[in-house]
């Protein structure tokens, strides 16, 4: 799928579904992955890591004055390269200098422009806070691969996956040591944070149409348990919209393009999160 073909897609209000192509896509891919390298080799690497401890990110989130996750996102489907020379081994790290409660690294290849070892350069650059791993997880074989490149939670997206696929998901990402956020979007979907994850991610952006409206967040808030550490994600663009998603609950802020399309993206995180802490 070319860029220009997926944004006149969504301009045109077609109801093609882009998060239904990825999902076939990445069910091709992980088979060329597991005859490369098979399960088994996967499994004994990462077993060898297991022990110790591991960056929380619902900590993480839940003791932060302001819960931005900053993602490293070099690469849309619909906006096409939003920072194609952006270096994993500079930018998460420069997220963490700022002042970010955690980072996500984007490592979808085809869609994303990222990569697994994006989280193991930031990991040696020296990020020391929780790294989310953001791919669609439909397999258990990425969550090693999650565990193995550094990260310490995995995103898992309600609309991929059945309910009981997202359980067995969450069950082992948990034996991996791994936290989960799980991503939701519509009032269908809420019923998966039945499952009890870490952390429970409300999208704003349609994950079909790519269309994003932050307004899905207030929609949600009311249906999620009231224990639940939430987060927003996709289109936060102001530091008046954290105030507001703060009072509906929110605890975390996932935010990645409104920094990546800036010059240095380290640098935006830290004026939007002075801009939060002195109410302008």
């Amino acid at each position: 799928m070319t860029d220009r073909g997926s944004i006149e897609e969504i301009k045109g209000g077609a109801t093609h579904d882009i998060l239904q192509e990825i999902v076939a896509h990445k069910r091709q891919e992980l088979e060329r992955m597991k005859t490369k390298t098979p399960e088994r080799l996967l499994h004994a690497e990462v077993e060898r890591m297991l022990g110790g401890r591991v960056a929380s990110l619902r900590e993480a989130v839940s003791q932060s004055a302001t819960g931005i996750i900053a993602e490293f996102k070099r690469r849309s489907p619909s906006k096409g390269w939003i920072k194609q020379e952006g270096k994993a081994s500079r930018i998460p790290l420069s997220y963490q200098q700022q002042g970010a409660a955690a980072v996500s690294i984007l490592t979808d290849s085809h869609y994303f422009g990222g990569c697994d070892t994006f989280v193991t350069e930031a990991r040696e650059a020296g990020v020391t806070i929780p790294i989310l791993y953001k791919n669609f997880v439909v397999d258990e074989y990425q969550l090693f691969q999650a565990r193995r490149c550094g990260a310490s939670a995995v995103l898992l997206i309600a609309a991929c996956l059945s309910k009981q696929e997202c359980r067995q998901l969450l069950r082992m990402a948990h034996e991996l040591q791994l936290e989960v956020l799980l991503e939701m979007h519509g009032e269908q979907e809420a019923e998966y944070a039945d499952w009890e994850p870490d952390l429970c991610g409300v999208n704003n952006r349609n994950l079909g149409s790519f269309v994003t409206s932050i307004d899905n967040s207030f929609r949600m808030a009311s249906l999620l348990p009231a224990g639940a550490v939430k987060v927003s994600e996709s289109g936060i663009s102001r530091p008046d919209v954290i105030r507001e998603l703060q009072i509906a609950g929110f605890q975390g802020f996932l935010i990645g393009e409104t920094f990546m399309r800036e010059d240095d993206p380290g640098e935006a995180l830290g004026s939007f999160i002075r801009e939060i802490q002195t109410g302008n």
